[in-house]
């Protein structure tokens, strides 16, 4: 055992260091593989008769995209509609029949997507299905196809545990916290402008919206007058009373967040308003990676402001924790910016700019790690609801040109054979 955790901490270190990441070095392993199999021709067919007696050769292929069949969908609360129906055209798309779970929290919209969708759709392939946890864990331990999940990490482990005992293909879409780093080298207004647009927006209850920002105390001090000018710009010297502002979605949600304004101190906002289940766009200062606030991911609209005392920090800060969901750079510097997208790993980057990525369909949403596995958006989620079926079409006559590949072999044979493997581009030895 010890000398597995050796090799295993020995590949992980060189892929923390970015061993594996030039471009350089996956064209020199993929030569040397060539290398390995050109040069060991005869020993790995020998090897290869010795243990199967086998030589066989695919000729050509396609994929065919086809259903998987039965798709569980299980929707969130904070995007409701659009977190619901985005997933949902894929999988109808694709052609499966589909059963949607939206969450019991968003209780106005359950009751459309429970109502009035059904009107819409033939419910020949498709249903809803309504429920709390309870319902949910039901739900899970029948089979299906493909299951679709949005919501936290904890949740994700038991819709995978519950998948697996059927062998179920799972795309998880989850939270983290999601590193925002500032550079010195910026305009502090400008990123202040970005930054509080993209926390705040749905009161901050957006899977990838900036969850704390990383940055010097110098830049901190730039920062912070530069926040407190675009708050005001955008929800005005009340933003209880701005119609721009959104709400928690409830007293438990709203209880949890007003815990977390007494870690570090509060610079910007801190109000909160329990019979609104309002809490004012907040800024924390002086804030310990050990404090609460830095062990669960936000969800609010509450923005703690961690020091940090160069970009290698941040870099370090960063990739000791799980892999976020979204990860944002901001920088006047180019090289800034691909340092921190070169040296982490995050489901979607955001380079002097938020999740506004959200909107491209040409690009996918998915996580990584603690963040989740698998893809969707636009042709993303088209791919995700199909079973990718390798298919072979041969003549059925031809037979005279096929018969090179039968036993017994002799020289002229495996010469032949060895060529026309050589030609194509999909072997399998």
């Amino acid at each position: 055992m010890d000398h597995i955790e050796d090799t295993l901490q020995r590949l992980r270190e060189a892929f923390n260091a970015g061993r594996t990441r030039p471009a350089t070095f996956r064209a020199a392993q993929l030569r040397a593989l060539g290398r390995f199999l050109q040069d060991n021709k005869q020993l790995l067919q020998d090897t290869l008769a010795q243990d199967l007696h086998k030589l066989t050769k695919l000729d050509s292929a396609f994929i065919r995209k086809e259903p998987f069949g039965l798709v569980l969908i299980i929707a969130p609360w904070n995007y409701p509609l659009n977190l619901t129906l985005v997933p949902l055209v894929g999988a109808l798309a694709a052609g499966n029949c589909v059963v949607l779970k939206p969450s019991e929290i968003s209780k106005a919209t359950e009751k459309v997507l429970a109502e009035v969708l059904p009107q819409y759709l033939d419910q020949s392939g498709f249903a809803v299905l309504l429920g709390g946890p309870q319902e949910t864990e039901q739900l899970l331990e029948h089979k299906f196809d493909y299951i679709l999940f949005t919501g936290s990490p904890r949740v994700g482990r038991i819709v995978m545990t519950a998948a697996a005992k059927h062998l179920t293909p799972v795309t998880l879409e989850l939270g983290g916290k999601n590193p925002c780093y500032v550079d010195d080298n910026c305009d502090p207004q400008t990123v202040a402008n970005r930054v509080a647009w993209f926390r705040y927006f749905n009161a901050g209850q957006t899977c990838v919206a900036p969850d704390y920002i990383l940055c010097s105390p110098e830049t901190q001090e730039r920062l912070l007058p530069a926040l407190q000018t675009a708050i005001t710009r955008f929800y005005g010297n009340d933003p209880q009373s701005s119609p721009d502002l959104g709400r928690i979605i409830n007293q438990k949600q709203f209880q949890r967040l007003r815990a977390l304004l007494g870690c570090g101190r509060v610079a910007i906002g801190g109000q909160s308003d329990e019979s609104q289940r309002y809490i004012a766009p907040t800024v924390l200062v002086d804030v310990q990676e050990t404090e609460p606030v830095m062990q669960e991911e936000i969800f609010g609209p509450i923005l703690p402001i961690v020091s940090v005392r160069s970009l290698d920090e941040a870099i370090d800060f960063i990739n000791r924790r799980e892999k976020p969901l979204a990860l944002y750079a901001f920088s006047n510097s180019s090289q800034v910016v691909n340092q921190m997208l070169d040296r982490t790993s995050s489901g979607n980057f955001g380079g002097n700019e938020g999740f506004i990525y959200m909107t491209l369909t040409s690009l996918p949403l998915g996580g990584v790690g603690n963040s989740g596995m698998g893809r969707y958006h636009g042709k993303f989620s088209f791919d995700t609801f199909s079973h990718h079926r390798a298919c072979l079409l041969s003549h059925a006559g031809l037979e005279k040109l096929k018969e090179i590949r039968y036993p017994p072999y002799t020289a002229w044979t495996q010469q032949m054979i060895s060529w026309a493997l050589a030609s194509q581009s999909c072997t399998l030895l």
